[in-house]
């Protein structure tokens, strides 16, 4: 049985892990407070999850899903992500993260910051364009029409697949962007941040997405 490791159990977080759970996972998801914070969400999660330290989530994990805030990047245990998928959940608010230079010139993109600071990680973008509410609500078997679809973008094949596979369990379509450094289509402020849209309407708002406001 697959094992999803989840750093940051916020809103993000905590969604992925229910939907991870109702496909057959087991889950061990830590924060930065301290397993024994997890206690409520555990119990609901029920036997399939544990509370965990993000060091142990990542080395349970044989899925990580990183969804912490992007200041906070640094304190991950890269080694322990090294030749691991990982999810990467981020994005940008300089109002909460405080201006990066080369985010806000587009020399660069989320998930590269972190592939920069987990070089051994094969890494996919995922979840960061949907409200966290509608993760476990919004989602329809496949071939529903107009079934919601969701972007991811990876250098690594393998993880792409992953993101495509979860994306289908959790009841969305996907798109593929394309590379990491194409990430940044996806991001906030882009039109297809968070908005409801089906595979062809996504692809569409992916196009006309410009790098800088």
């Amino acid at each position: 049985m697959t094992t999803l490791g989840i750093i940051g159990a916020g809103h993000i977080g905590s969604q992925v892990a229910r939907v991870a759970v109702a496909n057959g996972y087991d889950v061990v998801i830590a924060n930065s407070r301290g397993p024994e914070t997890l206690s409520g969400l555990v119990a609901e999660l029920g036997p399939q999850a544990q509370a965990a330290t993000a060091e142990d989530a990542a080395r349970a994990g044989d899925v990580v899903v990183v969804t912490v805030p992007l200041g906070r990047i640094d304190q991950l245990p890269a080694e322990l992500l090294a030749g691991k998928i990982v999810l990467d959940t981020n994005n940008y608010y300089f109002e909460r993260d405080g201006h990066i230079e080369a985010l806000d010139k587009g020399e660069t993109t989320t998930s590269e910051l972190l592939q920069k600071h987990a070089p051994g990680a094969k890494i996919a973008k995922a979840f960061n364009h949907i409200l966290a509410s509608d993760i476990t609500t919004g989602g329809t078997p496949a071939g529903t029409p107009n079934r919601r679809a969701l972007a991811t973008a990876g250098d690594d094949a393998e993880a792409v697949e992953f993101a495509t596979r979860f994306y289908d369990e959790a009841g969305f379509d996907t798109v593929n962007i394309g590379p990491l450094s194409e990430s940044w289509r996806v991001e906030r402020d882009r039109p297809a941040y968070v908005a409801r849209q089906n595979a062809e309407e996504l692809a569409a708002n992916l196009a006309i997405a410009n790098r800088l406001p």
